[in-house]
């Protein structure tokens, strides 16, 4: 989670880094609160997996391409076309195809609301112990985002419905 944002000492602007503690040598956990027993330590976050730039009605973005269609996107390099253009076009093989892929959890991106598949569906997934997390569209490119850049094994797949014209 990012905590803190470095300014622009050197570094590129925006940098952004981790925080986490570490035990300060020679205090004990009794010390007075006037001498914390850890410092913090800041740490730059590690993003080496595609990143979600940009969501919007009937688009994202990812790095610096507009994508315009339903997508399969992991941290460890998947990026390809997911064929369901609205929520209603999913089948129990789209959950089959996503079992084949080795991931600690999917994000399914429902479309603008956030609606649930019949259960029943899951079941690939599930014979596999890989989690699925339902959500809209915008929250699970987020919640991408996070789990990406904390090393996790995620797949985002996400619906991206046409806006109505």
């Amino acid at each position: 989670m990012v905590l803190w944002q470095r300014p622009a000492e050197g570094n590129a602007p925006g940098e952004t880094y981790n925080l986490t503690t570490v035990p300060r040598p020679g205090l004990s956990a009794a010390a007075p609160l006037s001498h914390p027993t850890h410092a913090m330590k800041f740490q730059p976050e590690r993003f080496d997996a595609h990143s979600i730039t940009g969501y919007g009605p009937g688009w994202l973005g990812v790095g610096t391409e507009k994508i315009h269609t339903s997508l399969l996107l992991g941290s460890r390099g998947l990026r390809e076309a997911w064929p369901c253009a609205r929520f209603e076009d999913l089948t129990p093989g789209h959950f089959a195809d996503l079992a084949r892929h080795d991931a600690e959890l999917i994000l399914l991106g429902s479309g603008s609301r956030l609606r649930f598949v019949p259960p029943a569906w899951l079941q690939p997934l599930m014979a596999r112990r890989i989690g699925i997390e339902t959500m809209d569209t915008a929250a699970a490119c987020r919640t991408y985002n996070i789990l990406a850049g904390e090393g996790r094994n995620v797949i985002a797949a996400l619906i991206l419905e046409t806006p109505p014209s």
